[in-house]
């Protein structure tokens, strides 16, 4: 069995696609990981994941991630690693933002299955 020819991914391109808000797309995967896109405006909720890190990487705009402890925000360029078990609370108080967010394939995305979006190929 012969793999696919690897291709480059327009994420420009991807995110006209969609405009609705905490909404994952999936742009691309590797290995057991999916690298979703999403478009964010005002708040998410509290949530944590279990099992395992969550990666934010913001494209265009100004992420707000709230701790229990502190806010961290994260610019254009910047991106934080959520470590398992961190309640985390992402906002965009201002705008929108565009991001790549990194999840183990099939992550629920408010780390519950029951109330989360599900994420769907772009």
């Amino acid at each position: 069995m012969s793999e696919p020819a690897p291709s480059k991914v327009s994420l420009r391109d991807k995110f006209d696609q969609f405009s609705d808000h905490w909404a994952p797309r999936i742009a691309a995967r590797y290995n057991d990981n999916e690298v979703r896109l999403a478009k964010a405006s005002g708040d998410f909720q509290w949530h944590s994941h279990d099992d395992s890190d969550e990666l934010f990487l913001v494209i265009e705009g100004e992420l707000h991630m709230e701790f229990r402890d502190r806010t961290e925000v994260i610019g254009p360029g910047e991106m934080i690693v959520v470590p398992r078990g961190v309640e985390h609370f992402p906002r965009v108080p201002d705008g929108e933002v565009k991001m790549v967010i990194i999840d183990p394939k099939d992550t629920a995305n408010t780390g519950d299955p029951q109330t989360a979006t599900q994420a769907v190929d772009i």
